[in-house]
């Protein structure tokens, strides 16, 4: 049993979860389907193929969706819409979006992946103003 498990939760708070177990990557993924799915320039997802997820409180409100003909999922709260993690026993994967968390993690992005697909906005994002609150 993990001692210091990961905690998370959706942004209503409906559903929270305990993730038990190690993280090995993290890809911040710019394919379309990332795109569509975290309406941003690209999604931020952890992946492990040994921890396990303990749905704490709101199992009932988690709902995924399978994009036909492909191997993309997305969970989400059926409140509020926040993506959630979701597990994929068939290839013995359990994928967590990063913001999910309120854990603090102590992994860093692996990489950038399906650059080739990124939004053409998303260039040299490490330049823009960077404001600590809301502008104005």
């Amino acid at each position: 049993m993990d001692d210091n498990p990961a905690t998370g939760q959706c942004l209503c708070g409906a559903v929270t979860f305990r993730i038990s177990g190690e993280f090995q990557s993290l890809f911040l993924c710019h394919c379309a389907r990332c795109r569509k799915d975290s309406g941003s320039a690209h999604s931020a997802n952890l992946f492990s193929s040994t921890a396990r997820i303990t749905w704490v409180t709101g199992e009932e409100n988690v709902r995924t969706f399978r994009l036909s003909g492909s191997r993309h999922m997305k969970s989400f709260c059926s409140d509020c819409g926040s993506a959630l993690p979701v597990s994929q026993p068939e290839v013995g994967l359990l994928v967590v979006p990063a913001g999910s968390l309120d854990s603090r993690i102590d992994i860093r992005p692996n990489a950038h992946i399906c650059c080739s697909s990124r939004a053409n906005w998303d260039n040299d994002l490490a330049s823009i103003e960077r404001i600590d609150g809301l502008p104005g």
